[in-house]
């Protein structure tokens, strides 16, 4: 057997999600199985390093795929590419040792959430971002943002039904970057999320950016441990998982102390 470690960039908007579903839903984990099963007449399962929810996209999504017998890895990649459908590519392919999980080896993830803040709607930019046409008050939310940096219950920021048996998550970093009035991001760098909990804390963060809260509200809705106390969850359109990081993985230019980049989870469900 041989361990690969794909690298995936897929527009979620034609997905129901990442995983399996039955009744022939249409998933990026089904239609790259179906891909390597063409390709190399097996039936192997791919692992991505966690699911995303359906409309979620990725630009660094990372999946574990085990195969009999070794394939060069590059003809791999573009054996895949050959015969994948257009809003799914693989854009690595790289041998990994034996044991090699993308889930379980996953140390941090890195999630983009991208608002259009201008006066209009842009027809262009609402496949990618969410349209908030009000001007935001990007100062007070980079001040709300503060109190979830660190290890917390998140329980008031994970989705109604949830069933994981612990909500506590240790946000790396937290960032809202960008100009009012025009393009903003919020990054969210994680060793874990909780199923929708990066889309409803960017719901909250718009909160507090349109004058609803004030980022001194922050900390008592995180102790609330109640999702009512949260604000609405974001759609799924503005959110890109842009990177997966493990041990193996070189260090970046924040590990040396340049600015930070994006960001995200590890995610055991969905953000």
């Amino acid at each position: 057997m041989a361990t690969y470690r794909l690298t995936l960039e897929y527009d979620g908007e034609g997905f129901e999600g990442w995983q399996l579903q039955p009744e022939g839903r249409r998933t990026v984990q089904g239609v790259l199985e179906t891909a390597v099963a063409r390709v190399t007449g097996q039936r192997a399962r791919v692992v991505a390093s966690g699911r995303t929810d359906a409309g979620v996209h990725a630009e660094g999504q990372v999946a574990s795929l085990r195969l009999d017998g070794e394939l060069e890895a590059d003809r791999l990649r573009r054996a895949l590419n050959g015969v994948l459908p257009r809003d799914v590519a693989v854009v690595h392919v790289a041998r990994a040792p034996d044991a090699f999980h993308a889930r379980r080896d996953a140390r941090s993830k890195l999630y983009r959430y991208r608002v259009w803040n201008g006066r209009d709607r842009s027809p262009l930019r609402e496949r990618r971002a969410l349209c908030v046409t009000h001007p935001l008050d990007l100062a007070a939310m980079r001040r709300a943002a503060r109190a979830f940096e660190g290890s917390h219950d998140f329980s008031s920021f994970r989705a109604a039904g949830a069933s994981t048996a612990s909500a506590v998550r240790r946000l790396l970093r937290l960032e809202v970057a960008g100009e009012a009035g025009a393009g903003v991001e919020l990054l969210f760098e994680g060793d874990g999320f909780l199923r929708q909990m990066v889309r409803i804390l960017t719901g909250t963060l718009l909160a507090v950016g349109s004058g609803r809260w004030a980022p001194e509200d922050m900390p008592a809705i995180l102790a609330a441990r109640d999702r009512r106390r949260a604000g609405p969850t974001a759609p799924a359109r503005g959110l890109t998982l842009v990177a997966v990081r493990y041990d193996a993985d070189p260090p970046r230019d924040e590990d040396r102390g340049a600015a930070a980049g994006p960001v995200d989870s590890i995610d055991r469900s969905a953000p």
